[in-house]
């Protein structure tokens, strides 16, 4: 019930007009079209730097880079799509720049994975150690000894088994592989990977309580009125009766109560010097 309440005040948190905000927005996007200022860029992406925090923020629990790292290359992707982006197609740019924005900081997570890359003369070796020890399993009747397989390929002892380590570390690792023993229970590496869902219902809980600060805000009639409608899912018509106004009135209040929470909850726009 909670969450369902919490999804209608977002939603019309999401509906609701932002003539100022939005207007400055576009306003700004459209200009940048037109004569490609570097003053204007740069303002376009302060206005927007909220988006990549809340990227880099989600990412950063994800993986091992520091969020600070991973909000400067957050940045490089705002900065492509505020390059790319037609302020005449209709698109809302927050919808246009989140691709950019995650795919480059992903494209940039991906570049500093670690990676094993094996000489092609070790592949090769590899490939013909198959066939060397198939053949001394047959002659000796028994699995070869690496010092026997290293004889075999005509290369030294060490040089084999370096080989061999690096076949194994290229070898995906299973999920269940133990990580590490606690409490006579033993840790997997799957028990060890973050859990998508509990990423979402942490955002959806950050959320909430944002929603919850902003409506603390309200005029007391004001916020009344809110949560009568979104937390109690009781009708205008019901609130206008319990309250002992009209139903355009309460309809009013939340009007206004949520263009409040809107500017509470929305980044201010920075000023720039003249």
């Amino acid at each position: 019930m909670v969450a369902a309440l919490m999804q209608g005040v977002l939603s019309m948190l999401a509906t609701q007009p932002q003539p100022s905000y939005r207007s400055r927005g576009l306003e700004l996007l459209v200009q940048y079209h037109n004569d490609r200022s570097i003053k204007t860029r740069n303002l376009l992406v302060r206005m927007n730097a909220g988006l990549v925090r809340k990227i880099a923020h989600r990412i950063s629990h994800q993986c091992s880079e520091p969020y600070e790292d991973l909000e400067q290359i957050g940045y490089l992707g705002l900065i492509r799509a505020i390059e790319r982006f037609n302020p005449h197609q209709g698109c809302a740019f927050s919808s246009f720049a989140v691709p950019y924005i995650r795919g480059e900081i992903l494209h940039f997570l991906r570049d500093r994975a670690t990676s094993v890359r094996i000489p092609r003369r070790w592949q090769d070796l590899q490939k013909a150690s198959q066939r060397a020890r198939e053949k001394l399993t047959r002659e000796l009747g028994r699995q070869p000894r690496d010092q026997e397989v290293a004889d075999e390929l005509d290369i030294s002892l060490r040089e084999w088994q370096d080989i061999k380590l690096a076949g194994k570390n290229r070898m995906p690792l299973s999920l269940d592989a133990t990580v590490c023993y606690q409490n006579d229970s033993s840790l997997t590496l799957g028990d060890t990977l973050p859990d998508p869902q509990y990423f979402f219902l942490q955002a959806r809980e950050e959320e909430r309580q944002q929603i919850l600060r902003a409506m603390a805000e309200l005029e007391e009639k004001t916020r009344a009125a809110i949560e009568f409608v979104f937390f109690n899912d009781m009708s205008r018509k019901e609130v206008a009766e319990r309250i002992g106004v009209s139903p355009m009135t309460v309809t009013r209040r939340i009007q206004r109560g949520v263009q409040q929470m809107i500017a509470t909850l929305q980044p201010q726009v920075p000023q720039t010097e003249p």
